[in-house]
């Protein structure tokens, strides 16, 4: 099949990365810095973001990688590198074998920060780039509520190998999705999940685990022949997304359950395999540009699982000029059947604002 061994490297790397996310979550450790958009980034972002792009590397040397952090924080700040440092070497998948196909453990805090300063390539429409999100949804995070580490492997601007770990989601495809998906990680029970898809070959999910790769499962999205009975899912940070246009697309659709909101990519993964429908991120603001990284592994697992991604204008969203998607604003994410319904609405109500 093609583009195997780009899955299997990307799953597990997600896997091991996820390990020391919940690490961190669980130590408390919390060691937060400021960026300067603001997003609250947390040693967990370094660590995860480390692990993976070294383990692309040691596959696939040539292949460039956007990723959100570099290690200037990290060389600024010696006891903040010793400790992601510490963290970094405990990750390791409990499967040897596992272990040794995403290169083993990386070598040496020096190793180290040169993997995370790996993520600087400008993205564009040639060749193999990486998009990395290593720790999406940092305030979902640092609450105890939905993220997601997320991998996609883009070729010529295509996003074509997507994957997701989310270790605060429900095992259980078919778990329906209510307001406090979004909050309560310590309740771990039956928790973690690892989504994947290659264009072409449809999407699976399968339990996250800390060695080998779980058996998957293929997932869809759930046939939705009547819109008003859909589930729509939104970012529950209001800079994010514009609560206010979504719920009058909701109410104008004819839908009356309440929007689940989390954060994170846990809401592609969430209607890819049929828990919610659509996915609504209407934009709050002239200027702001999606980074392409906080779409692109969820755009591919969508599509796989039998669902079309657009902006809010129903144009497809072009992954090719750089670091974000400069030409779209927006983002509609719903089953193939009833797609045009919701584009036909957002765009009035979008338009009507304009008036």
């Amino acid at each position: 099949m093609a583009y195997e061994k780009e899955l299997e490297l990307a799953l597990l790397a997600v896997q091991r990365a996820a390990i020391l996310t919940k690490s961190v979550y669980s130590s408390h450790s919390k060691g937060t810095l400021t960026k300067t958009d603001s997003s609250p980034v947390t040693i967990g972002d370094f660590g995860a973001q480390a692990l993976i792009i070294a383990s692309i590397k040691s596959a696939f040397p040539n292949d460039e990688v956007v990723g959100e952090e570099d290690a200037d924080d990290l060389r600024a700040n010696p006891d903040l590198k010793n400790l992601v440092w510490d963290l970094v070497q405990q990750a390791k998948l409990s499967d040897p074998a596992a272990q040794d196909k995403i290169g083993g453990p990386i070598k040496s805090a020096d190793d180290m920060l040169k993997a995370l300063d790996g993520g600087a390539s400008e993205g564009g429409n040639k060749g193999r780039i990486w998009a990395l999100d290593p720790i999406d949804g940092t305030k979902g995070f640092l609450r105890g509520g939905q993220y997601a580490v997320c991998l996609a492997l883009m070729v010529d601007g295509v996003p074509t190998v997507g994957v997701i770990g989310c270790p605060n989601l429900p095992v259980d495809d078919k778990a329906p999705l209510d307001s406090k998906i979004g909050t309560d990680a310590d309740d771990k029970e039956g928790k973690g999940v690892l989504f994947g898809a290659v264009k072409g070959q449809g999407a699976t999910s399968r339990a996250l685990t800390d060695g080998k790769l779980e058996a998957p499962k293929t997932i869809t999205m759930s046939p939705l022949p009547d819109v008003a009975q859909a589930t729509f899912c939104e970012s529950v940070e209001a800079g994010h997304s514009s609560h206010g246009d979504q719920a009058d697309i909701a109410r104008k659709l004819g839908i009356t359950k309440a929007s689940v909101r989390m954060d994170s990519q846990a809401k592609y993964c969430s209607i890819a395999r049929g828990a919610g429908d659509l996915y609504l991120r209407l934009p709050t603001s002239k200027t702001y540009q999606e980074k392409i990284w906080d779409h692109a592994a969820g755009v591919v697992l969508v599509q796989e699982a039998g669902g079309e991604v657009t902006d809010a204008y129903g144009k497809q969203l072009n992954f090719g000029i750089g670091r974000t998607l400069k030409e779209n604003k927006g983002i509609v994410a719903a089953p193939k059947a009833v797609h045009a319904k919701v584009i036909e609405v957002v765009k009035e109500v979008l338009s009507a604002k304009k008036d």
